[in-house]
């Protein structure tokens, strides 16, 4: 994937080197230079240094061909309005936003915003929501659980959505079908074009993805 990260402090060099241990192809943004010195001596993606919130700079970095971006300035602020920014108006598909307020995250995922909050778990939690192509972010619930949005796989079209679903690991608690949301009913089958809405248990997002590839 082509992942943009904004802002190279700890966490956001952390990102890079494991991110880029994975073969993404990686864009490092921050408006201080210092920063880049954080970075491992193999990186070889792009450094630009600017103001994340100027639209030129973010053109820079090739916003609209990315397939992901991390906000991890210092600033709440500046991370969410980028991610809208990211989310509303160059239709960047995955965009995770660090906050360090976390009063502030219920907000956030109410915008369509998916957040991280504490350091150490920042970088591991970060990685794992940008691993699975086939589940988008939509939120988090504490720290275990995940709301999950997924196009309905070919192979499970015809079948009941029960197939996805697991006691205490992951349910389809709603589908979006021609341009209606409503619950299913356990019976309920899987058509072409749905969009499945999942409560996952965080642990078990690996083997729900493997599911919907296959």
């Amino acid at each position: 994937m082509r992942i943009i990260i904004l802002g190279c402090g700890r966490v956001g060099a952390g990102l890079v080197q494991h991110l880029s241990l994975h073969g993404h192809e990686i864009t490092i943004v921050d408006s201080d230079p210092s920063g880049f010195a954080r970075l491992a001596p193999g990186f070889h993606g792009r450094m630009i240094v600017g103001d994340v919130l100027d639209r030129q700079v973010l053109l820079e970095a090739q916003i609209e061909r990315s397939d992901a971006l991390v906000a991890v300035t210092t600033s709440d602020d500046v991370n969410i309005v980028v991610a809208r920014l990211a989310r509303l108006i160059f239709r960047v598909p995955r965009v995770v936003a660090r906050v360090y307020d976390p009063p502030k995250a219920e907000i956030y995922h109410r915008l369509g915003i998916q957040t991280v909050t504490t350091t150490a778990w920042t970088i591991n939690r970060i990685s794992e929501l940008l691993s699975y192509s086939e589940l988008d972010p939509v939120a988090s619930v504490g720290d275990q659980v995940e709301i999950v949005a997924a196009s309905a796989p070919p192979l499970l079209v015809g079948q009941p959505i029960s197939r996805l679903s697991h006691p205490g690991e992951s349910q389809v608690v709603a589908i979006s079908r021609n341009g209606k949301t409503f619950l299913p009913q356990p019976g309920t089958l899987i058509e072409a074009g749905d969009l499945l809405h999942l409560t996952v248990i965080s642990a078990t997002l690996g083997r729900v993805a493997a599911q919907l590839r296959h």
